[in-house]
């Protein structure tokens, strides 16, 4: 049933007794619920129930509905704000066109992957889709293409046909049958296609029966005129509402002297159609049955009364209507409610109500977002800061930011929120689950494109940490690099030398290679680039190069103290080459290092935590080394002092 489809439901929780106090705890996009003691004596719940606000973002078949309406409101974004509004106005129309054929297909979809009988659930989404577009696209006759007097009836009657479509599945079991005249829905479907002024199908259906019955061929051929000279207006013709009047009237006139004489009287059948085409009301209400609901009886009484009716009537005729064919002990479901106020072209009235009474927020931000393109909503600002469509926008948007999919989606309406979009897209990112390192590049890339740094800083340390703790060291200090965060490349750069003293070898050698100006971010990182530096010119035989570089992480006091030894060792090699590598000078300063580090590990402080065998292995590498600087230093004074002679 479409008129109750948008009734307030409540939900029961189970395990929660009545007398007994909730507790309850806020999540993003959902609440926890659960039973809760004050009382010493007595037992509680064990359960916890999740309730969440928008269920309907978790509907496989709904995603097509928000990833294609999503790319209908970017482009509705780009419409440009100077243009005259008579050139925006068919953009308009055509973009509403766009979303309500976008509700169609989910429609379809849905009743194709239910198959039949259709699941409860699935029948109810139906319903609901099935309203929102009834609502939808009464706003867009009404609201955004605003007809006149004349084309507004045109454009009702294409409403009602479009949303009582059960006439044609009639006809179709009807002219299917052996005897179409004598079927038993034949009268019903002639007085359906004449209520919704489908008058040439109805022409054709009597057709039928008139050939059956030659005796009565006269009053059929009376009434198949009658139907066919029935004038409807042409907004594109030459013919001027005042004259389409005139001319309706004369015909009116007719069918009311075909009445009067009892043209019809022999034939009960084209005696109720000759009323209805006068529009008699009690006449038109004996076929609520046919009519279904009061909107259609508006429009059918409105095209046999008033085809000429202005937008600003609308409410009293509807007003009226909605009186009469419902039943007076019962108040209006809320579908009847957001109808009316459409009629009434209370725009405000119809957000509230839609909001209300819809499971989800797609409907309303789409239409107000449009309808304010349109200039309808500039008058309306919301106490609390936004206005009404940036209000529901942020709504929506929020509760996509819960899917683990949809979130991407979300990003393009908080931009489009230009005074708290970028508040609600801080907040909301930062919730964003970065499961993967892809999800988290991609969030990143959002965040980069919008300078939004503290938040591009915040991935970056927990992406970072995450890689850490997994022994990930390249992955660690490339996401360290990208948050400039200098405390934490020192850390990973201190991970990469241990592991280098442990292994002999440096992991992640491409990243390393290629740091360029990313290792002046911390001292350690910039040691850690220039150390692998050195092993490459040493891996190129360019030992003085090598040796040069050396020598200058230690005096430059780029390198930790910690870490000269192994830099010492390093320079073994290039003492011991044929060839003087070291300077007397670049030999005397490395012996002055040599010294230094070992005045600093003969303190109680640092013998403290080293085994004898540590020791040992100590003091071997420095007796290596003084004899080897010994040896290096003869050599280079005697090759020097050579030279100079």
């Amino acid at each position: 049933d479409l008129k109750s489809v948008l009734s307030l439901s409540i939900q029961n929780i189970p395990a929660l007794r009545r007398g007994k106090h909730m507790g309850f705890a806020w999540g993003q996009g959902n609440i926890f619920v659960y039973e809760t003691l004050f009382k010493a004596t007595g037992s509680g719940s064990p359960f916890i129930h999740e309730v969440r606000k928008d269920e309907d973002i978790y509907s496989p078949i709904l995603r097509k509905l928000f990833n294609e309406s999503h790319h209908i409101f970017v482009g509705l974004q780009t419409i440009r704000e100077d243009l005259p509004s008579k050139n925006k106005k068919p953009q308009f129309v055509s973009i509403s066109k766009n979303y309500r054929s976008v509700i169609r297909a989910c429609m379809e979809e849905l009743q194709q992957v239910a198959g039949y009988p259709l699941i409860r659930s699935v029948l109810l989404q139906v319903s609901i889709l099935l309203a929102i577009e009834l609502i939808w696209n009464l706003c867009e006759v009404l609201f955004i293409d605003a007809a006149p007097a004349g084309s507004l009836l045109l454009h009702l009657l294409d409403w009602v046909r479009l949303h009582k479509a059960d006439v044609d599945e009639k006809a179709r079991d009807v002219l299917q049958s052996d005897s179409p005249a004598e079927h038993r829905d034949y009268w019903d479907v002639v007085v359906s296609y004449v209520l919704q002024g489908r008058l040439d199908e109805a022409r054709q259906m009597l057709g039928k029966k008139a050939t059956l019955t030659p005796a009565a061929n006269n009053i059929f051929k009376m009434m198949d005129n009658l139907l066919s000279k029935m004038p409807f207006y042409n907004p594109g013709g030459t013919q001027t509402l005042t004259e389409f009047d005139v001319k309706w009237r004369h015909w009116h006139e007719e069918v009311d002297r075909c009445l009067q004489d009892n043209s019809f009287a022999s034939n009960q059948h084209l005696e109720v159609l000759c009323k209805i085409l006068l529009g008699d009301e009690d006449t038109l209400l004996e076929h609520k049955d046919l009519l279904g609901t009061w909107y259609h009886f508006l429009v059918s009484r409105l095209l046999f009364c008033h085809p000429t009716v202005k937008p600003t009537e609308l409410h009293y005729y509807a007003q009226s209507c909605m009186t009469m064919f419902l039943d007076s002990r019962s108040a209006p479901e809320p579908l009847d409610s957001i109808l009316l106020a459409a009629f009434e072209f209370d725009i405000h009235q119809v957000i509230k109500d839609c909001s209300i009474a819809l499971n989800n927020w797609w409907f309303v931000a789409h239409l107000t977002d449009l309808l304010d393109h349109c200039k309808l909503l500039q008058s309306h600002n919301l106490h609390f800061g936004s206005n009404l469509r940036e209000f529901l926008l942020l709504e929506y948007a929020s509760g996509l930011f819960t899917h683990h999919s949809l979130w991407q989606l979300a990003v393009d309406y908080f931009d489009h929120c230009l005074e708290f979009g970028r508040v609600y897209l801080e907040l909301q990112i930062e919730r964003v689950p970065l499961d993967t390192e892809r999800k988290a590049l991609k969030v990143l890339r959002i965040c980069e494109q919008r300078q939004m740094s503290e938040q591009v800083r915040s991935i970056c340390k927990i992406m970072a940490m995450r890689a850490l703790r997994n022994n990930r060291l390249g992955s660690a200090l490339s996401w360290s690099i990208r948050a400039k965060d200098a405390a934490f490349a020192t850390l990973i750069s201190e991970r990469f030398l241990q592991d280098y003293c442990a292994k002999g070898t440096f992991s992640d050698l491409d990243l390393i290679d290629n740091l360029g100006p990313a290792m002046l971010l911390s001292d350690r990182l910039t040691f850690l680039g220039k150390y692998r530096e050195f092993h490459k010119l040493y891996g190129e035989k360019r030992f003085k190069e090598a040796a040069k570089l050396l020598l200058s992480l230690m005096t430059a006091k780029i390198a930790p103290r910690s870490f000269w030894m192994t830099l010492l060792t390093d320079a073994l090699p290039l003492l011991e080459q044929k060839e003087v590598i070291f300077s007397a000078d670049q030999t005397y300063e490395l012996m002055f290092c040599l010294e230094e580090l070992t005045s600093s590990l003969n303190t109680p402080s640092s013998d403290s935590d080293k085994s004898m065998q540590e020791e040992d292995v100590e003091l071997t590498k420095v007796e290596l080394l003084r004899l080897a600087l010994s040896r290096n230093l003869a050599m280079a004074i005697v090759k020097e002092g050579t030279v100079e002679t």
